[in-house]
């Protein structure tokens, strides 16, 4: 994947479609901004040698219809379409819809929404 700052992927992202898919229950549609490196270039994250499994940052393109509780009361994301998260490297569903590669995960799957 080639790295690129954030506002160079926005841009590009505009200009292509996000794909047709409404993710349901309390999961979540992300693509990839990076995952090979160990430095983010946009805030300067660094991961250590030893963490076998560094996560990757990930743009939210779309969210499910919301996690309901045992009480059956829906519980609002944490964050919202358009914010920057980091999520497991290997966690979720990889899809591959026109030449891209998206994933499909569970909103608990979501480690922390970068600022």
């Amino acid at each position: 994947m080639k790295d690129c700052s954030f506002d160079e992927f926005l841009r590009a992202k505009k200009a292509n479609a996000v794909p047709n898919i409404r993710p349901v229950g309390n999961r979540i549609l992300v693509e990839a901004i990076w995952s090979k490196s160990k430095r983010s270039k946009n805030d300067g994250i660094i991961f250590p040698d030893a963490a076998a499994e560094a996560p990757m940052e990930c743009l939210v393109l779309a969210l499910g219809t919301a996690k309901v509780d045992d009480d059956g009361n829906t519980v609002p994301f944490g964050f919202r379409k358009g914010d920057r998260v980091l999520v497991h490297k290997d966690g979720g569903t990889e899809i591959k819809l026109d030449g891209k590669t998206y994933r499909i995960l569970g909103s608990d799957d979501v480690l922390a929404v970068v600022d």
